[in-house]
């Protein structure tokens, strides 16, 4: 399937810093992030990359989101939000700017 560059651009991706990091309640795979994405509040993300990072790997980097997703609850809770990330098992990596740059910063 294909998309075109006007169906492509109305997706918000951008830059998060994330600012909290936890395990899920009762779950092996799921992390709570609490991200800056350079609004007034940050967002609340629910991921399940916990069998490829820790939290504390996590926190305090800078990772890529789509941030203009329909709300979804997962276990509970409102998940704002999605993190892309590449591959799998070994070969698994989150996605980050190659030097810092300001929370909120849209990709293009």
């Amino acid at each position: 399937m294909t998309i075109s560059l006007e169906e492509f651009k109305n997706a918000d991706i951008r830059v998060g810093t994330v600012m909290v990091a936890e395990h899920v309640p009762e779950t092996d795979k799921l992390l709570r992030l609490e991200v800056d994405v350079g609004e007034e509040r940050h967002r609340q993300i629910i991921s399940g990359i916990a069998d490829f990072v820790t939290p504390e790997e996590i926190v305090g980097r800078q990772l890529l989101f789509i941030v203009n997703l329909e709300p979804r609850v997962i276990r509970g809770l409102a998940s704002n939000g999605m993190l892309l990330a590449v591959g799998e098992g070994d070969t698994f990596s989150v996605i980050t700017p190659a030097k810092q740059v300001a929370p909120g910063s849209r990709i293009r």
